[in-house]
């Protein structure tokens, strides 16, 4: 069995490299911030401005049914292009969204739901 080899160190003197500082864990930057641009001027759908910042789940739900018909950039179904949109937002405001906004646009889902006539 051959014998191992001690490790070759990048150094002479046998000491280990410098280490990296750790990554900045601030905010990113504002042109970082692409989930924001995509929900403001997204290709597929032309929303309208304050779409979801509205308190009543149903105005919510038919601001998104009139941009996804109004679009014709789409690629799937205007029932799957305002659900993708309403999830995308949802999803990438994270942690960050209060849990009153979050409920009320749980609550869009159903309303969505009932607006294309899929609703259970």
């Amino acid at each position: 069995m051959p014998t191992r080899r001690p490790p070759v160190s990048s150094r002479e003197d046998g000491r280990s490299a410098t280490r990296r500082p750790a990554r900045d864990t601030t905010a990113p930057s504002a042109a970082q911030r692409w989930s924001q641009r995509v929900t403001e001027h997204s290709d597929a759908l032309d929303l309208e401005p304050g779409t979801f910042s509205h308190d009543d789940p149903d105005e919510v739900a038919q601001a998104l049914k009139r941009a996804a018909e109004r679009s014709t950039r789409r690629k799937g179904t205007p029932y799957q292009s305002a659900m993708s949109m309403l999830n995308f937002y949802i999803n990438r405001a994270g942690a960050h969204l209060p849990q009153d906004r979050r409920d009320t646009l749980e609550r869009a889902k159903q309303k969505l739901r009932e607006a294309f006539g899929r609703g259970s």
